[in-house]
């Protein structure tokens, strides 16, 4: 087959010019919640490299939604610095996305500015803290939240929006069966579960209008036993597209329940620990860490299978194919099974000219080596590969990734 990976693509309004986007990888590049020159430089690395479209990670619709302290928050103050890395972009001939979400109860006081919500009540371990439940009455507002940010996105010059309804954040709590035990109209049933998702949608869609491409980042399983499965998620997957989306993108995974399900492979433990400043949290998980994050396979497209069942339940829907992808054979055989782009995040990370090196090789693979240093370091710093870093790593922390690497 010829490859259709140089070809443009549709997404709504926008035109891509190929099929390639950087994915929404966190990159923690926005310490005090503001964009940097950090995150401007990369992202403009990787529109340089070739990509169709490249995505700011993980913004923050409001300031209850915050999971870190080097994360986006969408507010007006933020917009001129957003513009400048959207303009960069634009010169490359890339267009820029923006993904939006917010973190429900995988938060903290001390970062979020107040007691962390959810759609339940109770306690989560990933910070660990207590959570309030919403009350129904406030999900209009918290939906309200999702339409300005656009609106704010819009005047940064952001091309698209990607709205995050998946990994175990807000949305995803009220979707998972196993996160949301509301006894009101948004419990129950998938039908009441659904209800938050398409009044999020309602406001995004209002605000974008007719010139902005609205993808969504959804679960097709959230990995673990009494979550959400495929049979549900291919129901929201059609929701989302009487919804307006213009796009899904298909992940799975549950950050504080299935957390390599969603990025495969091992997580570094000592490593992670390591860049940690809180002793207490350090010690608790250099010693239960291998129990808390347990290990998950990795192989190339490993989302592939399932997101297969998508395509063929939704023929008429844009699909974009993201998960363990590495190399162009791959990416091809991605895009020959009908799905309209790929978004790639480590492999960017490694080489943001990855998508330029496979415009000159057919066989073109980065060279990722899936040991996982990258997700452990952003936690506390920036999203970084081993492989190009300025500092020398510790000898201990070079032996955990090198044993980690073998066993891929």
């Amino acid at each position: 087959m010829v490859s259709k990976l140089f070809t443009p693509v549709n997404i709504g309004p926008l035109t891509l010019r190929n099929r390639t986007i950087r994915s929404a990888a966190f990159e923690s590049m926005c310490p005090g919640n503001v964009p940097s020159k950090q995150l401007l430089d990369y992202h403009h690395s990787v529109a340089e490299g070739g990509v169709g479209m490249t995505t700011v990670a993980y913004a923050a619709v409001c300031q209850s939604g915050l999971s870190f302290d080097r994360q986006l928050w969408m507010r007006p103050e933020i917009v001129p610095g957003l513009r400048e890395l959207t303009d960069a972009v634009h010169k490359e001939g890339a267009a820029a996305s923006i993904q939006l979400g917010h973190c429900g109860n995988m938060s903290h006081k001390s970062i979020c500015g107040c007691l962390p919500v959810g759609a339940c009540s109770g306690f989560n371990l990933y910070s660990p803290t207590f959570v309030r439940g919403l009350r129904a009455d406030e999900l209009p507002e918290m939906a309200r939240n999702y339409g300005n940010a656009v609106r704010l996105a819009r005047e940064a010059g952001f091309d698209a929006v990607e709205v995050h309804a998946g990994h175990g954040y807000l949305i995803s709590q009220f979707l998972s069966p196993s996160t949301n035990h509301r006894k009101d109209e948004f419990g129950g049933c998938l039908e009441n579960r659904m209800r938050f998702m398409d009044m999020c949608m309602d406001e995004v869609m209002k605000a974008t209008g007719n010139d902005m491409a609205v993808l969504v980042k959804m679960n097709m399983r959230d990995g673990f036993k009494g979550g959400m499965d495929i049979d549900e998620a291919l129901l929201v997957a059609k929701r989302l597209q009487q919804d307006g989306a213009h796009a899904l993108v298909l992940s799975g995974g549950f950050v504080s329940k299935a957390p390599m399900y969603v990025m495969r492979g091992e997580m570094p433990i000592r490593t992670m620990t390591h860049y940690m400043d809180c002793w207490w949290l350090k010690y608790m998980v250099r010693l239960v860490g291998k129990m808390m994050i347990p290990s998950v396979p990795f192989k190339e497209a490993y989302f592939l299978d399932d997101a297969l069942k998508f395509r063929m339940a939704l023929p008429d829907m844009p699909l974009v194919y993201v998960g363990g992808l590495v190399s162009r054979d791959k990416i091809d055989e991605v895009l020959n099974a009908g799905f309209e782009a790929v978004q790639m995040g480590r492999a960017l990370l490694n080489e943001p000219g990855f998508v330029n090196r496979m415009k000159a090789e057919e066989n073109a693979r980065c060279n990722c080596r899936h040991s996982n240093y990258c997700i452990a370091r952003m936690y506390t710093l920036d999203m970084a590969c081993h492989q190009h870093l300025d500092e020398e790593l510790p000898r201990c922390l070079k032996r955990e990734i090198e044993e980690i690497e073998k066993k891929g």
